[in-house]
């Protein structure tokens, strides 16, 4: 009998225990909310409160997702640049003004890092992902911190998205987004943003990116036809028009009423100065295109035809 008193005591003092841990984290989270609501995420105080909030609940996910917005908040100071280009990053400028020789000059805000803050926002993602590693959202906050920070030259980011799409190939369950179960075609769609996300920075090298994680993508989801879209457009970009087709068509094969490969072929086909393959385009711009571009090929089609 003294036994079983002893281990229900024990018992009891342990369910004590972890109810007054989870009441304390739950004043902790309020009292971060208020501070983020009132400061933002690296206002006075928030540090503090995390601080405190990890003694009491070292793997809360929002408590450790309040660590690396804190630190990758902070470490961001904005600028102004100029640049000849009338988009830089993917931006519309800020202002336009005329240089001595009556030139346009395109201004940009961007931000700058902070090395040592930066890292510390790293370390903090790292840590989140090992306590939550089925957590896709925290694998997308490191794989955008390193997006922002490598601007034109997004290898960091290439090699981390890269490994990701891997380690998908390798899970059996499911991911979770935000602490529920991610949808099958999630994953597939998110990498998608990515690859857009590549393409709008505009730079040569986040081009290569974009092209290099579209064709790893297109090996692996072959089903997917917007990742062979992806390729098309690399070419399509690069004036390789003949290129470009050839994957286009690839996907027409496969889904002949896709609209993206559709108008991009048409595309390439007029930059080739080729009526024959604009045909080709139109005709079935005709059959599968919304309306208003069905109309607009077949007035196409009937002037050819003259």
């Amino acid at each position: 009998m003294m036994k079983k008193i002893i281990m229900f005591a024990a018992a009891l003092l342990l369910f004590h225990t972890a109810v007054l841990a989870q009441t304390e984290s739950e004043r902790y989270e309020q009292r971060y909310d208020m501070l983020v609501s009132r400061l933002g995420p690296a206002g006075v105080g928030v540090e503090t409160v995390l601080d405190n909030w990890a003694k009491v609940d070292s793997t809360n996910a929002k408590m450790l997702l309040g660590r690396f917005s804190y630190y990758f908040t902070k470490a961001q100071t904005a600028e102004v640049v100029s640049k000849p280009q009338k988009k830089y990053l993917g931006m519309e400028p800020l202002l336009t003004l005329k240089d001595s020789l009556g030139n346009d000059v395109y201004y940009f805000q961007q931000n700058v890092f902070d090395d040592e803050l930066y890292g510390q926002a790293i370390k903090a993602a790292d840590k989140a992902i090992s306590f939550w590693p089925d957590r896709l959202d925290f694998r997308f906050m490191k794989a955008n911190a390193y997006i922002a920070y490598e601007k034109e030259s997004p290898d960091m980011a290439l090699a981390f998205l890269t490994s990701l799409v891997d380690e998908n190939v390798r899970r059996k369950g499911a991911w979770e987004y935000e602490g529920a179960a991610a949808d099958p075609d999630f994953f597939e769609d998110a990498m998608q943003e990515y690859c857009f996300s590549f393409y709008t920075i505009g730079s040569d090298a986040s081009r290569e990116a974009f092209l290099a994680l579209s064709q790893k993508l297109s090996g692996l989801y072959p089903g997917n036809a917007g990742f062979m879209n992806n390729i098309g457009s690399y070419y399509l970009v690069k004036h390789e028009y003949k290129t470009a087709l050839k994957y286009y068509d690839k996907v027409l094969k496969k889904h002949p009423s896709d609209y993206t490969a559709i108008q991009n072929g048409l595309i390439a086909a007029r930059r080739l100065k080729s009526e024959k393959l604009e045909k080709k385009y139109l005709t079935m711009m005709v059959k599968h295109g919304p309306e208003k571009d069905r109309m607009t090929a077949q007035l196409r089609l009937d002037a050819l035809a003259k």
